[in-house]
């Protein structure tokens, strides 16, 4: 599989453009945001920074029916990223799962839930008490709760959600994992998504029932459902009263402390509408008794706070009127935090629109510096094997050789041997064989060197001050069989022959002797050369080429051998 990292720019467009038509069509319909989805997937090729180019993807996966982007770009990341890439995006699960939570646990259910019908989205799980029942039965920030007690919710308000929480002493409730949370302070404001990581929640909000999105009330007469089992029950623990002629109805007058009635949120002043399907509007106060004590499982519609006013004191009213002042205060204060921080995020979008500019800008620096550095390199080269082909590449092939005599320089015969087996040091060697043999050498060393060099023509005059120098054309057969010393870093200061070794190419030609310094090699001037430097030319020169390698040698003048020898 090709990854981002491995492909040229200009298949990139191409083919993220053919991918967004065929793969994210269906989830982003903004022109824009497509270009912009394009252009942080072009931006995460050229740095490879995976926490970016996530934060980045969640400005355009900004809900939670685009989550399934992050699957769908998940196989344009290399393999060394993957798992970091799936530990930083959410993964929604298609898969229901089910708690069981006790609703009269001393510290309660551990939850806080955000949404309702009223909001135009389901019910979601905006926070957690560390170590409360939710925490510890697996329940997640971001879980957006689809059942309660085998009820679907998907038409529920926030209320009527909490009052069917309320029913059952042992709640079950079924969700599934989105990892996002709705943002929406009320029905009149639009709805957006945060991200569970991105989701800071209101310091004030009640932790143990309802958070953010919950409706307030007493803010405005609305309707709700509460479902009430009497089984097992001493009764509703509540009273209901009718109303005044220019106020008619069947009103809440009376609720017990810790009754069923207060446990399901009703309130004295809500004004009932239905019960079990009912009409309560037009019915009389025997009538509304009677049916609510016909049956063991009741489902009532009330009016929130419809009648509040018939059964408050004074000192009630004026605390009403106080709390919606506050409540009003409360509201402006959250409308300008929102403007406060809608300015905020767009500084940062400005910013990071700078930062990806910069980084472009950058990008486009460095590779035009990488391309001038490469035809740099390449004008070197050309100059230099210019220069070679015009110092070496077009001379006629040399001459036949006129032979002259030249001195090998052969190691004197020793005046004495030491025989450690015979622990004799005074007996003189006497091996007629070796003489012979090195005499032979010494009358056939006759050696071949280039007639007409000048090698002013390739050393400046003080490289070849006091030297003598020669140049030496050797046949290529077998291996050279010369070992080099020295270097200019080191206290010989040149490249120097360390060995010649018999039967090699340099030993058949002759030219060149132990100590004989090595100028250049098939015009490649060591002068100023290291040792490894050295030997790579020369192992290069002998392999690479035609049939000769051409050695420049300064001769290493005659040894006085007497002054090294020990006698005993």
């Amino acid at each position: 599989m090709c990854y981002i990292s491995d492909w040229p720019k200009r298949f990139l467009k191409t083919f993220v453009q053919q991918f967004t038509h065929y793969q994210v069509d269906l989830l982003v319909d903004n022109e824009a945001e497509k270009d912009y989805l394009y252009d942080v997937l072009r931006m995460y090729h050229e740095s490879m920074n995976l926490p970016v180019l996530v934060g980045d993807l969640k400005y355009v996966i900004n809900e939670p029916s685009r989550l399934p982007l992050f699957e769908a770009i998940r196989p344009l990341i290399p393999l060394k990223h993957q798992v970091e890439y799936d530990q930083l995006t959410p993964k929604r699960s298609r898969k229901l799962k089910e708690v069981r939570l006790d609703r009269l646990h001393p510290e309660g259910l551990g939850i806080s839930v955000r949404g309702g019908v009223e909001f135009s989205c389901g019910l979601f799980i905006s926070q957690l008490i560390k170590g409360g029942q939710a925490d510890s039965v697996g329940l997640q920030i971001g879980d957006e709760i689809v059942r309660i007690n085998g009820y679907s919710i998907s038409s529920c308000t926030h209320e009527e959600v909490i009052n069917l929480i309320r029913t059952k002493k042992i709640v079950s409730i079924k969700v599934r994992h989105v990892g996002m949370i709705p943002v929406k302070s009320s029905p009149d404001e639009p709805l957006k998504w945060q991200f569970v990581d991105q989701f800071i929640s209101d310091p004030g909000e009640d932790k143990s029932s309802v958070a953010g999105l919950a409706s307030s009330s007493g803010k405005s007469h609305k309707e709700k459902k509460v479902f009430i089992s009497l089984i097992g029950t001493k009764g509703m623990g509540c009273s209901i009263s009718s109303g005044p002629t220019q106020k008619p109805g069947i009103f809440i007058s009376n609720i017990k402390p810790n009754s069923l009635s207060a446990e399901v949120g009703l309130e004295v002043g809500d004004q009932i509408v239905e019960v079990n399907g009912m009409d309560f509007s037009k019915i009389d106060h025997r009538e509304a008794v009677k049916v609510l004590k016909s049956s063991q499982t009741l489902t009532i519609s009330v009016v929130t706070g419809a009648g509040k006013e018939l059964f408050m004191t004074e000192e009630e009213r004026q605390r009403e009127e106080y709390n919606r002042e506050m409540e009003r205060q409360e509201l402006l204060r959250q409308k300008r935090l929102a403007l406060e921080t809608n300015k905020i995020l767009k500084e940062q979008q400005e910013k990071e629109k700078l930062r990806k500019m910069e980084i472009a800008q950058k990008a486009a620096e460095e590779e035009e510096r990488y391309r001038k550095e490469i035809e740099q390199i390449k004008a070197e080269e050309e100059r230099f094997k210019k220069q070679w082909e015009e110092d070496w590449g077009h001379k006629e092939p040399p001459k036949p050789a006129k032979t002259v005599v030249a001195d090998v320089h052969p190691p004197p015969r020793p005046k004495h041997r030491l025989d450690l087996d015979d622990n004799s040091l005074d007996q003189p060697a006497a091996d007629d064989d070796l003489t012979g043999m090195k005499s032979e050498e010494s009358q056939q060393g006759f050696q071949k060197y280039v007639e007409n060099f000048d090698p002013y023509s390739v050393f400046s005059p003080d490289q070849l001050m006091g030297k003598d120098v020669r140049l030496l054309r050797i046949k290529k057969e077998g291996s050279l069989d010369l070992a080099v010393e020295g270097g200019v870093d080191s206290p010989i200061g040149k490249i120097v022959v360390s060995a010649i070794y018999e039967g090699g190419a340099a030993d058949k030609h002759g030219g060149i002797v132990k100590g004989d310094e090595i100028m250049a090699v098939n015009g490649k001037i060591l002068v100023n050369a290291k040792l490894d430097e050295a030997q790579a030319t020369l192992a290069k020169a002998w392999i690479v080429g035609g049939d000769w390698i051409d050695l420049v040698i300064a001769v290493s003048p005659p040894k006085e051998y007497d002054d090294e020898m020990t006698f005993f």
